[in-house]
């Protein structure tokens, strides 16, 4: 598949040249990432590439570290946004989507992997393949297992049984650590909701519920950085969490009009 790096801004239009048709485009949106970037980036060999004809785009939103420098040197195709505002992490992943090729896209945060590549890709791809009702699916996450603590397991054991109980109830949820999600189904939708700061997110998985199944799947295990968690503790965290899926559902916005980097 041969392929050509493409630097483009939100607003200008996006040169690609393309043999072969990507059967996955995981999007990364970043903004000073360098400590964790490489390892996530790092997990998509030329192998797993080319095995799975998978393509990766990170979309930055204004970085002024060495994440560009870092994309560069693993990423297919890279976003860069230009434009004098803030950009929500909403707006990244839409930027990067327009950049996408694929049916399947995968959304993954810059400090999250997945637990095992090639089992993961396979179980995912497998399942939208057999079930063209499925508009998206929900992943477990964990903590890094070298980062993890008596909390850390305690937290996402109740909350992994959260985001099953949701998707069981036709609520619709899903964690942006790691989001996978129908290419038809997210542009019949616009995407995310770029004025959202946060509970962008929730948010798409509960408006994809309305045109397709959303399940979770225990088996597609992701492994996220502890870092908020160790700045915030787990109750502020899940506070904030909540209060902006409350205003998700009652006011369509986020809670937030900011979401604090942690870096």
């Amino acid at each position: 598949m041969a392929q050509k790096k493409v630097f483009a801004s939100r607003s200008l239009p996006v040169q690609i040249t393309l043999t072969g048709r990507p059967a996955i485009s995981v999007i990364i949106p970043t903004k000073n990432e360098e400590k964790l970037l490489e390892r996530c980036l790092q997990q998509f060999t030329p192998e797993i590439k080319s095995r799975y004809s998978l393509e990766v785009i990170v979309s930055d939103g204004g970085s002024s570290d060495d994440t560009m420098g870092i994309a560069t040197a693993y990423a297919d195709y890279i976003a860069t946004h230009f434009e004098p505002w803030r950009q929500t992490i909403a707006e990244g992943r839409n930027r990067g989507a327009q950049m996408a090729h694929a049916d399947l896209l995968l959304f993954l945060n810059a400090d999250s992997c997945l637990s095992n590549v090639g089992p993961f890709l396979d179980r995912a791809i497998q399942r939208f393949a057999v079930d063209e009702s499925l508009s998206a699916i929900a992943t477990r996450v964990e903590v890094q297992p070298t980062e993890r603590r008596i909390s850390d397991i305690l937290f996402h054991a109740y909350f992994n049984r959260y985001v099953k109980y949701a998707n069981v109830l036709g609520l619709g949820m899903g964690r942006g650590e790691c989001q996978i999600v129908r290419r038809k189904a997210f542009e019949a939708l616009k995407g995310y909701n770029p004025e959202m700061a946060a509970g962008e997110d929730f948010d798409l998985y509960r408006r994809l519920r309305s045109i397709g199944r959303v399940r979770y799947d225990n088996q597609l295990l992701v492994f996220e950085s502890p870092r908020r968690y160790r700045k915030y503790g787990y109750a502020r965290v899940y506070f904030d969490w909540i209060r902006n899926g409350v205003a998700v559902l009652l006011k369509h916005r986020s809670s937030d009009q900011v979401w604090e980097e942690v870096r």
